[in-house]
């Protein structure tokens, strides 16, 4: 152990026993190590947000989907069984879809209607996995529907009872005129968003096509590739196999790109905004150590007149800056761990003292707190701190070096 840092330890205890300058160090401290645990835990909430949302949003759409330039499918049987002989492919399902107006008894809403061969649909899309109440059956003799939770409440329908479809139609003279349709609920499913739950309702393939006055045609076809981030690249490759001229395909991250950019641009500023905390804290260390080395003047002087040069007095004060800033980066970090790990227990604790809840089901898409630690966020905060810290510590130590010991030393 050198002498300068030997020496810097000895201030740093001593400092504990010196009123005002100790109630600085200790605020100093304190407010580094809550910037450091303030950081890393909303990192790892947002992403355990991130994480739940995407995989929400990316179970209830297709990995991709191709389709014609003009948006429908002819001979969608046979390029079914094309595009299932691909590499990479795991499942393909054909399906209808358009809006429509759907009316029961009670009430009316606007929503998307999708027309799907069940026995299909279920191995591209997790959307009817979850069926509250009835059954996920779809048969085209029944004319048959499946609404979710949300639209069942707006329409006040339950199963068994009678909704009608209406959807706009064009006859043979081209004139667009309203199409209608009678279906029964036979199933009420619960897909784990609002945006589907209030707004989506499935019918048979056929029933969408007699629906929409498609004929044989369908909208297109919803692939599940085995591999999520390769799924633009896998689905390039069978559009190419198909016949670029005629088709065209659509990935999951052209479906939700915005979605996606918002979140990550959401991330970005919070990690910003927060980071302006850490430094805020480094300047109240620097504040501190001009302080502290206006207290140590006396004993600058005397190191210097026995012999230690400027850049050692600097090293001491520059040790000093930088342990308190390690020693708060370090308590910090592994606090800020410990509440990103235990995060759900303690806002179900601050929820049940306070009587409420942060995140109600009926308003958001998740009602917890999620947490994902991710190791280069926490290196990213940790570096950040220290650059900071160092940075904090070097003007208060060049100070140091420049102290004049004679005037010091002609007024002791």
């Amino acid at each position: 152990m050198s002498v300068e840092f030997h020496i810097s330890n000895q201030y740093l205890r001593s400092n504990r026993k010196k009123g005002f300058v100790s109630f600085i160090s200790g605020v100093s401290m304190v407010g580094l190590i809550l910037a450091v645990m303030s950081l890393i835990t909303v990192l790892s909430v947002m992403n355990g947000f991130h994480e739940e949302l995407t995989n929400r949003v990316l179970n209830t759409i297709s990995h991709s989907y191709i389709t014609e330039n003009d948006n429908t499918l002819e001979n969608w049987e046979d390029l079914s069984d094309e595009i299932n002989s691909q590499d990479h492919i795991l499942a393909s399902s054909p399906y209808v879809e358009n809006f429509a107006l759907i009316t029961s008894q009670n009430a009316s809403q606007g929503i998307s209607v999708r027309g799907i061969i069940m026995d299909l649909e279920v191995k591209t899309s997790v959307l009817l996995d979850d069926i509250k109440y009835g059954e996920s059956k779809l048969t085209e003799d029944a004319s048959s529907v499946l609404i979710g939770v949300g639209l069942a409440t707006i329409l006040s329908s339950g199963i068994g009872d009678s909704v009608t479809l209406i959807a706009p139609s064009r006859n043979s003279l081209g004139f667009l005129i309203p199409k209608s349709k009678t279906f029964t609920v036979t199933g009420i499913f619960n897909a784990g968003l609002n945006e589907y739950n209030n707004n989506l309702a499935f019918i048979h393939l056929n029933d969408g096509q007699e629906l929409f006055s498609l004929d044989d045609q369908v909208s297109g076809i919803r692939l599940k590739v085995d591999n999520l981030f390769e799924a633009n690249k896998i689905t390039n490759n069978v559009v190419e196999k198909l016949g670029s001229d005629l088709y065209y395909g659509v990935d999951w991250m052209q479906q939700k790109r915005n979605f996606i950019r918002a979140l990550n641009l959401e991330k970005q500023m919070i990690a910003v905004i927060l980071s302006l905390i850490i430094a805020v804290a480094a300047f109240n260390i620097v504040s501190m150590m001009v302080m502290v080395v206006t207290d140590k003047k006396s004993d600058i002087a005397i190191l210097r007149t026995i012999g230690m040069t400027p850049k050692r007095i600097v090293k001491i004060f520059f040790y000093q800056g930088l342990s308190i800033g390690l020693i708060g980066i370090v308590v910090g970090t592994a606090l800020g761990l410990l509440l990103a790990l235990n995060i759900e227990s303690v806002i179900s604790g601050i929820e049940t003292i306070l009587g409420f809840q942060f995140f109600p089901k009926d308003v958001f898409y998740i009602n917890r707190f999620p947490s994902v630690i991710q190791l280069n966020d926490v290196l990213s905060v940790v570096i950040g701190a220290i650059v900071l810290a160092v940075i904090a510590a070097i003007y208060p130590a060049r100070r140091a070096g420049k102290v004049n010991i004679s005037e010091v030393l002609r007024h002791e």
